[in-house]
């Protein structure tokens, strides 16, 4: 009998407790619901690479729902189980996600069996600092420096803690953001190549060759995003949701203001919304951007915050700009996975949000 893609998985998850990879789990727990997965991915933007990677010979979960933003989301208390059902878990080290720790830490304690992979081991010198993002939400119109080249903006982020590597220095310095920077991507991509290789070394050429050609699709966006900034009439845009694109702003050198910081989880006062609306006002701004995965009344087409802001100021249009932490029905009909929402979606609605007609 030819052995499964888990038991590949297994197997290999002995090999990498001696290497690189940062850790694995004993036996399945009892009650522990079985999946056909190879293994689990935090979310949707990891769910995606590790599909892409992973292509025919691994195949992932996505424990959040479709219409369901991943950051700020929280699991069953089940997942553990399940996610140790499986022979690896993806996921991305930080207090923002919690309850993906919290997996991590009991597989690591409990079980040998499964790989534990975070993504940001070895991304320090990528990762922003939480408190230099570039905003004030208090109302001061301070904006970080920009960190932009004239060549497609290869230079990466330094934030202003001088990372050690540990994991400590995450809890107090970064902006979990990072999926959305497409030159950190494809760090975190050739990453994964790296692990689904080790587990599975007969497939080495497959999961190289699969992150090389998904890697030129990213490549495209971090151009596109270049060409729609470097090109723009505005250099200022409105976000209405919570501070998740710093990195894409950083790296390609335009200002999104938006009314509460990086917790999918604030609410924005009056003077939050009065702050954007002088903004709007200032630049003569006619189309404001918004989180298609913020919460907004049965009926209602936006969040109550952008109608506030249509309302009050002479903006009038406003389009999506999805932080790719999850995907929709519409979205998951149509096969659209990163690449896609940022390609079909975000750089549409940048243009229209830059360049006011």
């Amino acid at each position: 009998m030819n052995p499964t893609r888990r038991d590949v998985l297994r197997a290999g998850a002995g090999l990498a407790a001696a290497g690189s990879l940062a850790g694995c789990l004993d036996a399945v727990g009892l009650g522990a619901e079985e999946t056909d997965a190879d293994g689990y991915a935090m979310f949707f933007a990891l769910h995606d690479w590790a599909e892409q990677v992973g292509g025919d010979e691994m195949h992932f979960a996505n424990p959040v729902s479709t219409g369901k933003m991943g950051h700020g989301w929280s699991p069953n208390a089940d997942i553990t189980p399940e996610v140790a059902s499986t022979g690896m878990f993806i996921y991305l080290d930080t207090p923002d996600f919690e309850w993906a720790r919290r997996v991590a830490n009991n597989l690591e304690r409990d079980h040998d069996d499964v790989v534990v992979v975070d993504l940001l081991d070895g991304m320090d010198q990528y990762l922003l600092s939480a408190t230099d993002d570039g905003h004030d939400h208090e109302g001061e119109d301070d904006h970080a420096e920009e960190n932009h080249d004239d060549n497609g903006s290869e230079e990466t982020h330094e934030s202003e803690a001088e990372h050690d590597g540990e994991d400590e220095q995450r809890d107090e310095f970064h902006d979990p953001h990072i999926w959305i920077d497409p030159v950190a991507v494809q760090e975190m991509v050739d990453r994964l190549a790296e692990e689904f290789a080790t587990v599975d070394p007969d497939n080495a050429d497959t999961y190289e060759q699969n992150a090389v050609a998904y890697n030129d699709k990213i490549q495209g966006v971090h151009e596109e995003f270049g060409r729609v900034v470097d090109t723009a009439e505005l250099d200022v845009a409105i976000l209405a949701g919570h501070d998740s694109y710093s990195y894409v702003e950083q790296r390609y050198g335009f200002d999104l203001k938006t009314p509460t910081g990086i917790s999918p989880d604030a609410r924005a006062s009056r003077d939050d919304i009065i702050n954007l609306i002088e903004t709007i006002e200032e630049n003569e701004i006619d189309t404001i951007l918004y989180d298609p995965f913020e919460s907004s009344s049965p009926g209602d087409d936006f969040p109550q915050i952008v109608d506030s802001i249509l309302e009050e100021s002479s903006a009038e249009h406003a389009e999506p700009l999805t932080p790719v932490s999850g995907t929709t029905d519409q979205w998951e009909e149509n096969g659209w996975g990163w690449i896609e929402q940022m390609e079909q979606v975000n750089m549409d609605s940048l243009d229209a949000a830059l360049n006011p007609s």
